[in-house]
């Protein structure tokens, strides 16, 4: 069986060659054997998004967060997520959460927690 490392490899490709639904369920497979692998929620949030699919992505995005709290990138990203979930759907929360992921990722990053 291929480690994580290994999966999350062919994830990726699989993303990059356009295969999302493919994608997904590869990065899925690392989650069952790691449900805290911070990189398959960040990269399921992405694939996510680009599939339309912004409460998926809006998930793994929190759960990013969850895992790495003090992390001012998972706050970036999660910020990003809700800028393409307002894109896609107009929802004006989403709006506001983007700006409240990006002031924590910005509270963070001057050492601010």
């Amino acid at each position: 069986m291929a480690d994580v490392h290994e999966l999350y490899d062919q994830a990726d490709q699989l993303k990059v060659e356009g295969k999302l639904d493919e994608a997904v369920a590869k990065y899925g497979e690392i989650l069952v054997d790691d449900p805290e692998y911070a990189l398959a929620h960040a990269a399921l949030a992405v694939v996510y998004g680009r599939m339309g699919k912004h409460d998926s992505a809006i998930e793994h995005a929190r759960r990013v967060c969850e895992i790495a709290p003090e992390d001012p990138f998972s706050h970036t990203q999660l910020s990003v997520i809700y800028q393409r979930a307002y894109a896609g759907t107009n929802n004006q929360q989403f709006i506001q959460d983007a700006e409240d992921a990006m002031a924590r990722s910005q509270m963070l990053q001057q050492g601010n927690s």
